[in-house]
């Protein structure tokens, strides 16, 4: 909540409590109405018992009674217009009635005051009070519209974030030392005539650290840092944006050293005239303005413009230029020693078992990235604390990559003896052929459990964390992808839809050997990928820059790859279906198996304790059947085995 508005709402109910005392105060200090006769409280049954001590007469037919003991006027009579009350004091006090009573015909009391004339006055200065407020936030809210052209940049002076916190990217520090040593030193720089970068523009995937890093400069070097989103320039009004980015930079020169951040540059920073019709008039201006802005820094200027992004293809060239965004630091996805690193920056706060071992935790995570791992320890402390423990343990980090790689385990899934039959010859065989193919990657576990979107699921991961793919390793990843759908043709001696996703990730990676990485025979080394894009978004519309001839040839080579690689999945699950059919009876018993028993299976000894092994995920006499009811007679055997 603003503070404006806070401050609205609080002097409001202020107000409203000062109108409800009064008016409570007010109904406590009513008189309370009597008769003027006919019963024994009446008015006259109180002046014929003399109990009156002071009469008030407000009007001619209305006054108020004090009775003797009594601090205050508590009682109100009216006599309906029947009978004048100065001829009832004329006549009771010629009876010799009115003796020792006191007689007034005006305001006695500060109470009298208060009811007739005060509390109306703070009752109407009340209203108008709120009249007041609501017209002042009309007239600020009519004033907000005048405040678009404003940046909307939160700044921040005390960044806490430091390199420190930020792991497996050692070269990327280092060129960002220098921007920090410019920001502390910067007469070091400007006296021997070096001009420093302008601008750094941060590319990698998402999740690589790139927002880190520009907080790490800004901590590093103890100065303010504006941070803005690319899409918070752009309004629908004419002009906003270009008024944004002048006031970002009105602000920033104040508070010079500083950083200006702009996060996902790609949003306002896409190459101008890209669209149908001329691009976004708007988007543009902004744009123009904000290169014109990062061109009028004067040499002496201490203003650090950070950007991030993951999409620098789409980016006008004119940022790029050197003048503007003068540096470009790629952030990659971090290798085994990086991922080790990170794991042990998100877990400082983390209490760990002892048996955790951080180096093969980076082994079996290739690919992940900053974000991917913190997801992991985080999921990792939620499952320990649900089951009410106050350490984390390696089976707590073994489901919870399971979970980040494949979904959460959904055990009380009720699934057909049928479908169950299906899952695990299909997973057998992915598992089967990854493991007996020269190339493919170690087979870490594999499940007939439902995990996101899939029936189950077979992990393999890499020994190393290679740059490169050679062809026998894609080759060999194709045949490990359609083994599934080849167990099902020789046990089941029918197919399924399951291998749906498996078939689509063969054909893709077939046709990038083909078209973009020159590995097939036929066509030769020839990149054939798309180009000559029309401007409404990347993957709009596609021109092929090859004949339809090529396209029918590049169609047949994907398809003679899908087959060859197809057959020798076939040949390899013919050849060892003992070990298939006995991969199948341990799965349908444990539901999921391990490393260690996978290597069993083929008569392998186990290379050693990983995260992926049966005792840490499964503890002895633990009991991993879920309500799926599995039978143990000779006919599941004999189902099996057909």
């Amino acid at each position: 909540m603003k503070p404006t508005t806070r401050r609205t709402l609080i002097i409001v109910g202020v107000i409203l409590l000062v109108i409800i005392a009064f008016v409570i105060a007010y109904e406590l200090t009513r008189p309370t109405e009597i008769n003027y006769q006919g019963t024994d409280d009446s008015f006259v049954g109180m002046l014929e018992r003399g109990e009156i001590q002071s009469i008030y007469i407000e009007g001619n037919y209305t006054a108020k009674i004090q009775k003797r003991g009594d601090k205050g006027y508590g009682y109100f009579v009216n006599t309906q217009g029947r009978v004048a009350f100065s001829d009832i004091i004329k006549d009771y006090s010629e009876a010799g009635k009115l003796d020792g009573v006191v007689v007034r015909y005006d305001d006695p009391s500060s109470g009298s005051l208060v009811s007739s004339i005060l509390v109306p006055l703070i009752l109407y200065a009340a209203l108008f009070g709120i009249f007041m407020v609501v017209l002042r936030k009309s007239a600020g809210a009519q004033g907000q519209a005048l405040n678009f052209g404003k940046t909307k940049a939160n700044q921040v002076r005390d960044i806490k974030v430091r390199f420190n916190d930020v792991a497996g990217a050692e070269e990327e520090k280092q060129e960002l030392q220098e921007i920090v040593d410019f920001l502390k030193h910067p007469k070091k720089y400007t006296d021997i005539g070096a001009r420093i970068p302008r601008g750094v523009l941060l590319v990698g995937p998402p999740g690589t650290g790139k927002t880190l890093f520009a907080k790490a400069v800004a901590g590093e070097a103890n100065v303010p840092f504006f941070s803005i989103s690319g899409s918070d320039f752009v309004e629908m009004f004419v002009g906003v944006g270009a008024s944004r980015v002048r006031d970002l930079f009105e602000q920033a020169q104040k508070n010079m050293p500083c950083i200006i951040f702009i996060d996902e540059i790609d949003a306002v920073g896409r190459q101008r005239g890209a669209g149908l019709g001329g691009g976004n008039d708007e988007r543009e201006q902004t744009l123009n303005q904000l290169l014109v802005q990062m061109d009028g820094f004067e040499a002496s200027s201490s203003i650090i413009v950070m950007a991030a992004t993951n999409r620098a293809d789409i980016l006008d060239p004119a940022l790029m230029r050197p003048g503007r965004f003068d540096r470009q630091i790629y952030v990659n996805v971090p290798d085994v020693k990086g991922r080790e690193e990170i794991f042990k920056v998100h877990s400082r706060n983390k209490p760990l078992a002892s048996d955790i071992n951080f180096k093969s935790l980076a082994r079996l995570t290739p690919g992940f990235t900053g974000a991917d791992i913190a997801n992991i320890l985080n999921e990792s402390a939620i499952l320990a604390a649900r089951a009410d423990r106050k350490i984390i343990t390696m089976k707590d980090i073994s489901e919870a990559v399971n979970k980040v790689m494949a979904g959460p385990a959904k055990k009380s899934r009720l699934i057909t003896e049928s479908d169950k039959r299906i899952t695990a010859y299909h997973e057998s065989g992915h598992a089967i052929v990854a493991k007996l193919m020269k190339h493919c990657d170690d087979v870490h576990e594999v499940s007939i459990i439902p995990r996101g979107m899939a029936a189950g699921y077979t992990i393999t991961l890499p020994e190393n964390d290679d740059n490169h793919m050679t062809k026998g390793k894609l080759l060999d990843d194709i045949a490990m992808m359609l083994g599934g759908r080849a167990a099902e043709e020789i046990v089941i001696q029918d197919i399924s839809t399951g291998a749906s996703n498996d078939i689509q990730r063969a054909t893709q990676l077939a046709r990038k050997m083909v078209t973009e990485w020159g590995m097939s025979d036929s066509i030769g080394n020839m990149y054939l990928g798309s180009s000559e894009e029309v401007f409404l978004g990347r993957d709009y519309q596609t021109h092929l820059n090859y004949s339809e001839e090529v396209a029918a040839k590049i169609d047949e080579e994907v398809k003679t790859i899908i087959d060859t690689q197809y057959q020798v999945a076939l040949n390899i699950l013919k050849s060892n279906r003992p070990i298939m059919d006995a991969m199948v009876k341990a799965l349908y018993e444990k539901e999921t198996i391990y490393e260690d028993e996978i290597n069993a299976l083929f008569g392998e000894e186990s290379t050693g304790e990983s995260l992926f092994s049966s005792k840490i995920n499964r503890p002895e006499g633990e009991n991993n059947s879920s309500q799926t009811e599995v039978k143990t007679d000779a006919k599941r055997d004999d189902e099996i085995g057909k």
